[in-house]
């Protein structure tokens, strides 16, 4: 067996390991540092630290766990389905909460860019932060973001918005999961929709269609912004 090819193995082995370790620890020792995507993170960071291997060795283990997002999903599509007749009842409040959570999106980075005097090429690459990576990185090279910092600014926020989202919804006192699936949707994509899903079918359901939707009204309001 290659060095590479065990490589490889050991880095889907310990990746797989310490995601499954973070969901156990989460819920017995619920609270937002233990939430899986955050603890792993680091956790894994630390144990390919120490084994001495290179984000470029990491790669083809990389690209072996990211082929099964796709079917992973396409199986969001089931929620969806099963509560297609709920999304259909609040499809126009829906609507208006997507696009105004895109719209605020742009504004906070907007306020922050006034308020430090961030440069263009921070404040374009701030501005796509609450979109998944794939359609933030085509969007920035439109309106001059840069690709490293929006994948940046994309995973902190994705990774905030699902230690500390449910716990400020909570606390907010919104309770409806349609409005909690929302909120996690629109501003925190694909990782706040992974802690949707855990909550509740209709929380993952709704955070999925806000996850889609917002990527494509940002799509077409950033470079029109800009």
């Amino acid at each position: 067996m290659s060095s590479s090819y065990a490589v490889t193995l050991y880095s889907i082995f310990i990746t797989v390991f310490v995601y499954l370790l973070s969901l156990r620890l989460s819920r017995r020792f619920p609270s937002p540092f233990t939430t899986p995507v955050f603890f792993s993170t680091v956790v894994l960071i630390v144990l390919l630290a120490a084994s001495h291997i290179s984000y470029k060795a990491y790669l083809p283990a990389k690209g072996v766990m990211t082929y099964f997002l796709g079917p992973a999903t396409v199986a969001l599509a089931v929620p969806l389905y099963k509560n297609r007749a709920i999304l259909a009842r609040y499809f126009l409040p829906v609507v208006g909460g997507i696009l105004s959570g895109s719209m605020l999106t742009v504004g906070t980075a907007l306020a922050l860019a006034k308020i430090f005097q961030l440069s263009h090429n921070i404040f374009a690459s701030l501005a796509v932060k609450s979109v998944t990576v794939p359609v933030a990185s085509e969007v920035a090279k439109i309106i001059g973001g840069n690709e490293v910092l929006v994948a940046g600014f994309v995973m902190i926020t994705g990774m905030i918005g699902a230690m500390f989202g449910l716990k400020l919804l909570s606390l907010a006192r919104v309770h409806d999961p349609v409005s909690r699936g929302l909120a996690l949707g629109t501003i925190s994509h694909g990782i706040g929709t992974g802690e949707a899903v855990k909550e509740g079918e209709l929380q993952g359901a709704v955070s999925g269609v806000a996850m889609g939707m917002a990527a494509i009204l940002t799509s077409f309001i950033l470079p029109w912004f800009f």
